[in-house]
């Protein structure tokens, strides 16, 4: 059974992918803008991620090198620390997608959809997360945790 401080480092693993999925909802902040306070747990993370320099890859690689390739870290830790990372690489390459390829169609109906469809998506695969973290139990997403237990 994890720690308490286990358990709390382990969400806040988690709002390292919430903090780059937020972008996805941006025009949604615009409409309602109630809904801008689901971008409050992600503020510290993005914080470090823009006033440091190459903060992104600075923290990717302290989580990776300090919690996930470090064997005297609980295992409830790594795996939830290579979870969120994976996570994260799969944000990341959707948002380039949305960038290269849908950007000229951003203000469609059908891309606006889509992006918000992809926004509720992923903050209730970290809500799921989130909740297995507080009950000590390793979230099982399929497909990445697989892959997460193969790296570990």
């Amino acid at each position: 059974m994890p720690s308490l401080g286990e358990k709390i480092l382990g969400i806040l693993l988690y709002m390292i992918p919430w903090s780059d999925c937020l972008i996805f909802g941006n025009h949604l902040y615009i409409k309602y803008p109630f809904t801008q306070i689901i971008q409050v747990p992600a503020i510290p993370i993005i914080f470090i991620e823009r006033s440091i320099p190459f903060g992104n890859l600075l923290l990717f690689f302290a989580i990776f090198i300090g919690l996930v390739r470090n064997n005297k870290v609980s295992y409830f830790l790594r795996f939830n620390a290579l979870q969120s990372l994976l996570i994260n690489i799969g944000i990341i390459i959707i948002s380039f997608i949305f960038e290269i390829i849908f950007s000229p169609f951003s203000n469609s109906l059908i891309i606006r959809t889509f992006s918000s469809t992809l926004l509720i998506s992923l903050f209730s695969v970290i809500i799921y997360c989130v909740w297995s973290c507080t009950q000590g139990d390793e979230p099982n997403l399929p497909g990445i945790s697989q892959a997460t237990k193969m790296q570990l």
